[in-house]
């Protein structure tokens, strides 16, 4: 990646002020995208489904994203990548998915994660996690992250 490529007002350091301007510009950067995307939902044909985001994708992925600069600029990519994600499938081409970490409070109103990657040409590999909601089987953006040295 060519970080002169991207100039973003947002620190690259590792210190806690740092962690907390990233996670305020992520906050902003999702309120803004709701406003241009009033839907708040994005069609993505490797699940042939649309992926809603909601509350939760936001401070997810601020919280987790935040603690590094590439993940944070990432999230800057988000229709595309929710667009263009690929959900790993298995030798048969059946989507794969994973039961929700238990324990872990957020993943609760899930029956069904999926680890989905994007290769953004000049940046690389972001990782997508989306959740299927119990009952309607909505499908949630969960977290954005940045895959570094893959």
């Amino acid at each position: 990646m060519n970080d002169k490529t991207y100039n973003f007002p947002f620190p690259v350091g590792n210190e806690k002020e740092d962690y907390k301007a990233r996670k305020k510009f992520i906050a902003n950067f999702y309120v803004n995208w709701i406003t241009a995307n009033p839907t708040k939902h994005i069609y993505n044909n490797s699940l042939n489904s649309f992926i809603e985001v909601k509350y939760l994708s936001m401070n997810e992925t601020a919280g987790k994203a935040a603690y590094n600069y590439k993940s944070t600029l990432a999230v800057t990519f988000l229709t595309e990548i929710l667009e263009n994600a690929k959900a790993k499938k298995d030798r048969n081409g059946n989507v794969v998915f994973e039961k929700p970490k238990e324990k872990v409070k957020n993943q609760e109103r899930f029956s069904k994660i999926f680890t989905m990657y994007y290769e953004k040409p000049a940046f690389g590999k972001v990782k997508l996690t989306v959740g299927e909601l119990r009952g309607s089987k909505q499908k949630v953006q969960y977290c954005i992250t940045a895959i570094e040295n893959d």
